[in-house]
């Protein structure tokens, strides 16, 4: 199956977006269940499950499965389940890799609203349930990078979250959107840490965040998302550096001035608002212009070359034209 692409040709077919017929047949049932209207049958379905998607090995079949599409290399095949749900980072649940999926089981996602306010004219609070009625969900295989050399390629679900942005109509005063964090000390055990400030807080321009690349995801691997991987709704921007990708969102928030961003607070001078992958930009500690696919990390594997927002040049270069990248980083 093919993600559906734009008449103009915008959203190319390329190796990344390709679904597994795995993934396919599990998100089908789903969709039958939300044309059906009863989206919050389908989330309960999904949330019975849960536990169960945590479980390692899983989605083996799922990781191991290729893209019919010719010309795909395996340079793009899916990250192992149990890669993607183990190493990560969710600073409320420790600063290693390791300890958000130790620590995230104490997260508790239902009930759940995401707040809209700001310069729109339609301000709202919506259920978890209300935001995924919002549109057919769709899936995606990106390629997610992360600020130190690593990288994943993960099958979200979700849908564009232009969707979510033309139904609340902006101002034309608007030019930012700011996402942000839940920040539970009771439930996120370093919440209160000294390492950020909290909570959690991203923003985006308004033209990226209606890019339809950038993604309001409910799911991967064609489940719902782990607590450790932003449940139960995250921001997904893939030609960005992972850290841009909020995650466990309880508001967004529309403004005319550029939000300062949680690491932009942290480390000015290390992570810059656009945080777009760029292998010409090094972080000022380490190199930039490699990476390392996480399950492929063995001692004698070869780094790969980083590529400028992480291959999705066609699709999002156009946003960034005329802009001086190495002092917009």
């Amino acid at each position: 199956m093919l993600i559906k692409t734009h008449r103009d040709g915008f959203m190319d077919r390329i190796p990344s977006e390709i679904t597994p017929r795995a993934v396919y047949r599990d998100r089908r049932d789903l969709m039958r269940l939300m044309a059906g209207g009863v989206a919050g049958a389908a989330l309960a379905s999904w949330a019975g499950r849960q536990a169960q998607a945590q479980m390692p090995g899983k989605h083996a079949a799922i990781a191991a499965a290729r893209s019919a599409l010719p010309g795909a290399v395996a340079a793009d095949k899916v990250t192992d389940f149990k890669d993607a749900s183990s190493y990560n980072n969710y600073y409320e649940f420790g600063t290693d890799k390791a300890d958000p999926a130790k620590n995230a089981h104490t997260l508790k996602t239902t009930p759940w609203t995401v707040e809209i306010e700001g310069l729109v004219k339609k301000p709202a609070k919506y259920t978890l349930d209300d935001l995924v009625k919002l549109s057919a969900q769709e899936e995606r295989i990106y390629r997610l990078r992360c600020v130190e050399g690593w990288s994943m390629v993960i099958p979200w679900v979700g849908y564009s979250l232009g969707k979510l942005v033309e139904k609340v109509e902006p101002q034309s005063s608007a030019k930012y959107v700011e996402f942000i964090s839940l920040a539970d000390p009771k439930t996120m055990p370093f919440v209160g840490s000294r390492v950020l400030d909290w909570p959690y807080a991203e923003g985006l321009r308004i033209d990226e965040a209606m890019n339809p690349l950038t993604l309001l995801a409910f799911g991967m691997y064609g489940e719902v998302l782990p607590n450790q991987n932003g449940a139960p709704v995250r921001l997904v921007v893939p030609w960005k550096y992972g850290f841009k990708s909020a995650k466990s969102l309880v508001k967004i928030r529309f403004t005319d001035k550029e939000p300062r961003t949680a690491w932009s607070k942290a480390a000015a001078s290390e992570y810059g608002f656009y945080s777009n992958v760029n292998p010409d930009v090094d972080h000022p500690r380490w190199s930039q212009a490699t990476e390392r696919r996480i399950g492929e990390d063995g001692l004698f594997s070869r780094k790969r070359k980083t590529l400028i927002f992480n291959g999705y040049e066609p699709q999002v270069g156009q946003l960034y034209a005329g802009m001086d990248l190495k002092k917009n980083f």
